[in-house]
């Protein structure tokens, strides 16, 4: 394996958390592959510092361009869902600190904050090798950092630290949207839960966030009507008559309903829970952003 191939998912792991995009994130690493292969290697002493400075400086301006493109975003824009199950091994660099909720959060920091906060709290890089990175002084490349930490710390949820318990919460928030059971769904959901739908204006979503148990609810029920299924899935050019089917996965270090159609992921719904409730809901419906995630097997 040559030394590039070595460090792959270790660089695809900083661009996507640097990035929350998939597709964005294979592009950079696609353009570092480039950038390496003109690199007479015998002149890099350390070639995993090298590929990380690279990788993490294409991924910043990317970022740049990427966060003006998405002011003009239809409805809200949430990362793109990515597998961490444990067969996936081009992603095992990806196991830890990919939260969806988490890099919900990352995305209300400025570029070179979140590259900083990545680097250090994510793969603990030293500050030196980081300001070199950005091209900061030490003391400003610390002071990014506290201000990214505290910045997080501020508006992270709390999570369930169970993750047996929140699949058990994840599997019974499945039956009772497949269900079409409203009662046992509002029970599910704290008070003053939040819904978050991606829809990217490519599929059918809430531009809007939803608040409150029996808003959402009602939201989510209404998802699983058949006129409603049909007009989603013809929106996203599909043909109606094709079987709905709707498993669980492992994305994004966590439980996650997948909502699959004629072999084709259509959404993804992740959960936060919080003191044993579901205290957020993220729902992912932008073909763009799911269409590399393969069907979950069909729940019994």
């Amino acid at each position: 394996m040559s030394t590039f191939e070595d460090h792959r998912s270790l660089l695809t792991g900083v661009a996507y958390r640097i990035l929350g995009s998939v597709s964005d994130a294979e592009d950079v690493v696609q353009e570092a592959w480039l950038r390496w292969s003109n690199v007479d290697e015998a002149t890099v002493d350390d070639p995993k510092a090298y590929l990380i400075r690279v990788t993490s400086r294409l991924a910043i301006d990317r970022l740049r361009w990427a966060k003006s493109r998405r002011e003009a975003y239809v409805g809200p824009w949430l990362p793109e869902p990515i597998s961490t199950e444990p067969d996936v091994a081009e992603h095992a660099e990806l196991a830890d600190s990919v939260e969806m909720a988490l890099l919900v959060v990352l995305e209300t920091l400025s570029p070179l904050e979140r590259a900083v906060f990545v680097l250090r709290e994510a793969f603990d890089l030293p500050y030196a090798e980081i300001s070199e990175i950005i091209g900061r002084s030490e003391p400003a490349t610390r002071q990014l950092a506290r201000r990214a930490r505290e910045h997080v710390q501020e508006r992270r949820p709390r999570f369930d630290v169970d993750r047996d318990e929140r699949r058990r919460m994840t599997d019974r928030f499945f039956r009772a949207s497949a269900n079409g059971d409203l009662d046992e769904l509002i029970e599910l959901l704290s008070g003053d839960v939040t819904m978050v739908a991606d829809g990217g204006g490519k599929a059918r979503a809430a531009l809007r966030e939803i608040t409150g148990a029996d808003h959402v609810g009602r939201y989510l029920q209404s998802l699983n009507t058949p006129a409603n299924i049909a007009r989603f899935m013809a929106s996203i050019g599909m043909v109606e008559t094709m079987e709905v089917s709707l498993g669980m996965a492992e994305l994004n270090n966590a439980p996650a309903i997948v909502i699959s159609a004629g072999g084709k992921v259509i959404t993804v719904i992740s959960l936060v829970v919080s003191d044993g409730k579901i205290d957020t809901i993220y729902l992912v419906a932008n073909p763009e952003k799911i269409a590399h995630l393969r069907p979950a097997a069909p729940a019994s």
